[in-house]
């Protein structure tokens, strides 16, 4: 089977650059918070920097549904039934905002704990928590409004969770100021208002989101049965895409904790590179999703051919935006830290680091366009494999043996920059070895 016409690069743009701007949405919340907060002073910077990221990770860990949502939806879409799944959406967002409540309920419990792991205390531990305790009941918010824009993009259409996205970013940016710093009448909150600000910004896009779904989709917000033939296989893709986040967050967890250890002003420098790697990472996930929808449509298809020459296209344009932004901090290398604070110390533990963010665009760029790809085409397994050796036969022993010399900060960011090679590595080799042979018409 063949497509009409094959895909051209002006075409990927066209999924890509939605998909970009609707994907950096919470990263840019995060980056508007950690911003603002600054401001406030270094303890402020600190806790939100290890509460926002914190919840970031485990959105990243729960929100896997979105992408299996969107590599079923995409195969019936290739195979022309989209109607068979019409009530498999509406359970997946149901599924995503329980679960969401779930996790709610355990980490907002738990909260001061699970910050005491990544070396907080006193005044940060203090903020930190109190961030957390507004933002935290975002997570079944979020986790919905993932699995809304998991069927919009396996319908082929990112347009619709850029608005979104773009409309939450905007709320978001405007209540900021307002909440933290107390304007035009409302009350001084400080490092709460930003966490208000952020959640009132969450609940809009829903709310948009699930409108779109009603109007525009032949989807339901609610199904008629809550069973359907392709949960199982739902809940088996988010399972080894959650493993395989789970190894993910081990990471972060780790370059957190070992920060932290080594005092205020280095998880502040921490903080504010992470920041801008989150955002880099959602940033250049965009052509990783345009891979998704086009990787399960012609698997649905069966167009080997046609997947294996977008797919490496996905991953060359990836790359590029992987250097352009690259170049772009490295040209803007002086004025990145004082966005953020301008404490001396942070300032200067963050530039000394901030070259090895740099150069890990480009790398990220491979790793995260084969992720998207996987993904669309349902294949969490090859994915969980890939991170588990990532991390634990690269990461951990890296920052282990380089925290063991001293190496602080550049511990931490070497072992990422190692971490992200592996996972580049792994998947290049697979998606060759198996895809290449489908293309070329050879059983695997």
């Amino acid at each position: 089977m063949s497509t009409p016409h094959p895909i051209t690069k002006r075409e990927l743009d066209r999924l890509a650059v939605p998909a970009i701007i609707s994907g950096v949405a919470e990263p840019v919340i995060s980056l508007v918070d950690t911003a603002f907060v600054g401001r406030l002073g270094t303890a402020d910077l600190a806790a939100v920097g290890i509460a926002s990221s914190f919840f970031l990770l485990v959105l990243w860990v729960l929100a896997q549904t979105r992408s299996a949502v969107l590599a079923v939806v995409a195969r019936y879409y290739g195979e022309k039934r989209i109607d068979e799944v019409r009530d498999l959406v509406p359970i997946a967002i149901w599924m995503n905002f329980g679960l969401g409540l779930l996790f709610f309920a355990v980490t907002k419990s738990f909260a001061e704990p699970i910050f005491r792991l990544y070396n907080a205390d006193g005044e940060i531990l203090e903020k930190a928590v109190a961030y957390y305790n507004v933002r935290a009941w975002g997570h079944p918010i979020a986790l919905a409004t993932f699995a809304l824009s998991g069927a919009f993009r396996g319908l082929q259409n990112l347009k619709w969770s850029m608005w979104i996205s773009l409309l939450g970013a905007a709320v978001n940016l405007v209540l900021n100021p307002l909440l933290i710093f107390g304007m035009l009448g409302f009350p001084a909150w400080g490092i709460e208002g930003s966490a208000v600000a952020s959640l009132v910004a969450q609940v809009v896009m829903f709310l948009v989101s699930a409108q779109v779904l009603v109007t525009r989709t032949p989807f339901r917000l609610f199904p008629r049965t809550w069973w359907h033939p392709e949960v199982p296989h739902l809940l088996l893709l988010s399972g080894n895409l959650f493993a395989r986040t789970m190894a993910l967050n081990a990471c972060y967890y780790l370059g957190n904790r070992y920060a932290t250890g080594y005092g205020q002003a280095y998880i502040g420098a921490h903080s504010i590179a992470m920041q801008i790697w989150l955002f880099s990472a959602f940033f250049i996930d965009g052509y990783a999703a345009a891979g998704s929808v086009l990787a399960g449509r012609f698997n649905g298809e069966k167009n080997w051919k046609a997947l294996y020459r977008v797919s490496w296209q996905v991953v060359q344009r990836s790359i590029g935006i992987g250097v352009v932004l690259a170049a772009i901090y490295g040209a803007a290398y002086p004025w990145v830290g004082p966005l953020f604070t301008n404490d001396p110390a942070v300032l200067s533990l963050f530039s000394a680091v901030f070259w090895l963010v740099i150069l890990t665009q480009p790398i990220n760029a491979v790793a995260f366009a084969f992720d998207g790809i996987y993904k669309g085409l349902g294949h969490g397994e090859v994915l969980r494999n890939a991170l588990l050796v990532a991390t634990f036969l690269v990461f951990v022993p890296v920052i282990w043996g380089l925290d063991q010399l001293d190496w602080k900060l550049f511990a931490v960011w070497t072992a990422f920059l190692l971490w992200m090679a592996s996972r580049s590595v792994q998947l290049t080799l697979d998606f060759r070895r198996t895809y290449g042979r489908l293309a070329r018409g050879a059983k695997v």
